[in-house]
């Protein structure tokens, strides 16, 4: 019971570390309309990188308070994250799923619960709201990632959308090019 209390406490504390402050999230001076298309691409890029847990809160909120008039539904659907948090996000990647005396897979895990997601909205008849509320929540996200400029955002590589591409670090192993040098 504790290495599962130590679990979810050093689980919430590295999704809290992912967390960017909201005022930064909301920031009205960094709203700015893209040069082009591809501007636009690396901004959403950028920002979904950025702020990815930032986004994905304020797409559980809409799916939340598309279910707010369903209470069954609502309890079905905190069920199923409750599912999704401990045996996929809580639990330790090294070590596998383990049910009735069989490993599980990863891919196993997911799929499992992507089809206990669909069957749980499915059979308490909401389904249509949560794809018109998934629907207005992408478009909230891809619209402020494509207007918030990301001239103030520092990221580091790790974090980068395109890895140490963006780089221009000294050591030639970590370079895009490999070791190969010039002629």
């Amino acid at each position: 019971m504790s290495s599962l209390i130590s679990g979810i406490k050093g689980t919430t504390q590295s999704l809290t570390a992912l967390r960017r402050p909201w005022r930064d999230f909301f920031d009205i001076s960094t709203v700015d309309l893209p040069s082009s298309t591809s501007d636009a691409t690396t901004r959403i890029a950028q920002n979904l990188t950025h702020f990815r847990l930032n986004y994905t809160l304020i797409l559980l909120l809409i799916l939340f308070l598309s279910l707010i008039y369903h209470p069954l539904s609502l309890l079905t659907f905190l069920v199923i994250l409750l599912a999704w948090f401990f045996l996929y996000f809580a639990r330790d990647r090294e070590e596998p799923v383990v049910i009735f005396g069989f490993f599980i897979d990863d891919r196993i895990v997911i799929a499992a619960l992507f089809g206990l997601t669909v069957a749980g909205l499915v059979l308490t008849g909401v389904w249509v709201n949560v794809l018109v509320a998934l629907a207005v929540g992408v478009g909230f996200v891809i619209l402020h990632a494509g207007l918030r400029s990301t001239d103030d955002l520092v990221m580091d590589d790790l974090e980068s959308p395109y890895g140490n591409v963006l780089s221009g670090g000294d050591d030639e192993l970590d370079s895009p090019r490999g070791d190969y040098s010039g002629i």
